[in-house]
């Protein structure tokens, strides 16, 4: 275990010793295997240590049910290969797990480091850590570093100054690491014994996001007063959130964090600002597999929701539940960040939830993003959320994109790109112009949004115009007036980490490759790329992603171009198409949509997170089978043991007819 010295103010912890053994988590398996039986390896930089390892495979979704110390007993089962068991980090006395590039990519989900830290780990190396995981590792007290000359200091047993950990780290970070984590850190603030830094930025050019930041940065916290003449990169504060919001997957465990860190009569404060969603595990029953139930898990899944239904209900918080019909549960009322769009944020609102793709409510002009556990059940109780004030890198898009190209081929195109496959995407804030964005719906927008963190960035975001006003116009208590008061815009000289100029004109469908959402690759250059056509089992249209009512529209039109040619799905393919909210449905419905989907022998279902995270229909259920899927992330296991690849809806549609991987050219006919 970790042992802490501590300075003589109370201030927190000044070194530490770290006791244990090191375990690379290398490519070869076989290496990986001989450290779990016992042999320490020496480390050298010919080891080719695993990158991208997402927190879906640190603590895989069926592993999430759990939200105590059970955790450790499941710590990195879903690592590819498949060589990590149950209890094997926590009974290999491991203190010390070393990985490549981006460690704790993709879901925002607490239990990945937690599962670590409860297993024995006091620190974690990596070659660089995403934005949301390294902070979950800070609130909970697991240290990290991206200096791999630590490992000599270890393995000597050296006691390694605190500051080696806080490197690079801004104030509040580094007072959180040295107090062991957000509560402690916390406490201390509330007794007046750790102060935030002021923001003394004098008045600067801004960016989009950093405007809302400064409005809601914490000016002074004994009275309240919100808002900063101007904040920079690197600014550390504590800003006031408009929206804040978890799901099944996360209220317990933040619930359960909430009452430890607060005590047992802490009161969520603002309650009207704060939402629930039983949205993430709505079917799982249909899903989960024989062994799984035999492990009991069915009723601890179970229990996820009705700790939340409870928690809600004595805290006053609005809860968005499942939907009856018929007197029978068919589904969820919404997908939260579908709901978060269609009901609850504003533009230049700052929106928080435990969901990493917070960041599609980007798409209103508001900056939205994903937290941990103990980050929300902190807010919960103060209302504010810490931030280190993010760069931005500016993407502009020009061009008109050619018949059968949409928003998620810009993505997939986008992603694929050097800038966030070598990493310096992470922790930054994407946002969106020109006049290819300019010419998009909003459901459009919000794909691109929404997939911002796949680049393993702090958000994506787009300033707000009329298509947003008339979007929003009617759904929202204020005035249109009021609405575009909200609105702000980034000043024409502030400053960006990059701006990227990006021609669309002869952007082809693409697709990503299984296993990262980066491995974007055009459809014509695929068949070459993998030596064949790539014949698929199932087709996946839905999650938040992909369950938009213009994703609706896209499904249809290649449906009924299909069903006028005499065709249909082709043998052997199963084609799911999800809705993201119960509006999405009836907007379905009522364009004829679902008659349609039904002639065509497609299997509808109702909102739900589904089989996005491996928790509904459409998952796979054999290594051998391939998904085409409209969804946002492909990591390894995320959907099931298959195969997954990334696409449009018109490329998921235009796949299930055809039977294996085609650009939408392939059924559409022109009208």
């Amino acid at each position: 275990m970790t042992t802490p010295n501590s300075d003589s103010a109370g201030r927190g912890r000044t070194s530490v010793r770290i006791e244990g053994r090191i375990l690379y988590l290398t490519k070869d398996p076989e290496l990986l295997q001989r450290q779990l039986d016992g042999d320490d390896i020496a480390w050298d930089e010919s080891i080719e240590l695993i990158d991208n390892i997402s927190t879906d495979e640190i603590t895989p979704g069926w592993v999430c049910y759990y939200y105590d110390k059970t955790l450790a007993e499941y710590c990195l089962v879903g690592l590819r290969g498949g060589v990590i068991t149950k209890d094997a980090i926590k009974n290999g006395g491991f203190g010390v797990i070393v990985s490549g590039l981006s460690k704790g990519c993709g879901s925002s989900r607490e239990t990945a480091p937690y599962s670590e830290l409860e297993a024995g780990v006091q620190l974690v190396v990596a070659r660089s850590i995403e934005k949301i995981y390294g902070q979950n590792c800070q609130n909970i007290g697991l240290l990290t570093t991206t200096d791999f000359s630590v490992l000599d200091r270890v393995r000597a047993g050296e006691e390694i100054p605190i500051s080696v950990f806080t490197q690079g780290l801004d104030e509040i970070s580094a007072a959180i690491v040295e107090r062991g984590g957000l509560f402690a850190y916390n406490r201390a603030r509330l007794a007046g014994d750790e102060h935030p830094p002021a923001i003394t930025t004098a008045k600067r050019p801004m960016t989009l996001v950093e405007k809302i930041i400064a409005s809601k940065a914490i000016a002074d916290a004994k009275s309240g007063r919100l808002g900063v003449p101007a904040v920079k990169p690197g600014d550390a504060l504590f800003a006031r959130t408009d929206v804040r919001f978890s799901h099944e997957y996360v209220t317990p465990m933040a619930a359960s964090l909430f009452k430890l860190g607060l005590g047992e009569d802490a009161r969520v404060q603002d309650p009207e600002s704060v939402f629930a969603f039983r949205d993430h595990l709505t079917f799982l029953d249909r899903v989960m597999p024989q062994a799984h139930i035999d492990l009991g898990l069915r009723e601890q899944a179970a229990s996820l929701k009705d700790v939340q239904e409870d928690f809600c209900a004595a805290q006053g918080i609005r809860h968005f539940g499942e939907v009856e019909r018929d007197g029978k549960t068919v589904g969820s009322e919404a997908i939260c960040h579908n709901k978060v769009i269609e009901e609850l944020a504003n533009p230049g609102d700052l929106v928080a939830g435990t969901d990493s793709h917070t960041c599609m409510a980007g798409a209103l002009g508001c900056f939205a993003f994903g937290v941990g556990s103990t980050d929300m059940a902190n807010a919960w109780f103060t209302r504010d959320v810490r931030i280190r004030v993010p760069e931005t890198a500016r993407f502009v898009l020009r061009g008109k994109l050619k018949p059968g190209v949409v928003a998620k081929d810009v993505m997939l195109e986008l992603l694929s790109m050097d800038f966030f496959k070598s990493g310096q995407g992470i922790g930054k804030v994407l946002e969106f112009a020109g006049p290819a964005i300019e010419a998009m719906s909003l459901d459009e927008r919000a794909t691109l949004t929404n997939m911002a963190v796949e680049a393993g960035g702090f958000t994506g975001i787009i300033e707000a115009d009329d298509v947003v006003i008339e979007y929003l116009r009617g759904r929202r208590a204020e005035s249109e007036a009021e609405l575009r008061s909200r609105i702000l815009r980034a000043d024409e000289d502030a400053s960006y980490c990059a701006v990227f100029e990006v021609d669309l004109d002869d952007l082809e469908p693409m697709v990503a490759l299984p296993g990262d959402p980066r491995n974007g690759i055009a459809i014509s250059r695929l068949e070459a790329e993998i030596g064949g056509k790539v014949a698929i089992d199932i087709a996946y249209g839905g999650s938040c992603t992909g369950g938009k009512k213009e994703d609706m529209d896209m499904y249809a039109r290649v449906l009924r171009d299909a069903r006028e040619q005499g065709r249909g799905l082709a043998a052997g393919v199963k084609l799911y198409i999800q809705f993201g909210s119960q509006e999405i449905r009836d907007y379905a419905i009522d364009q004829g949509y679902v008659e349609l989907f039904e002639s065509m022998g497609v299997e509808l279902i109702d909102p739900s997170c589904g089989a996005c995270i491996k928790a509904g229909p459409g998952v796979s259920t054999r290594p051998d089978q391939v998904t085409v899927s409209a969804i946002n992330r492909n990591f390894p296991g995320r959907s099931g043991p298959g195969f997954v690849y990334l696409a449009s809806p018109l490329t998921v549609a235009a796949s299930a007819i055809a039977g294996f991987i085609v650009a939408p050219e392939a059924v559409l006919v022109a009208h």
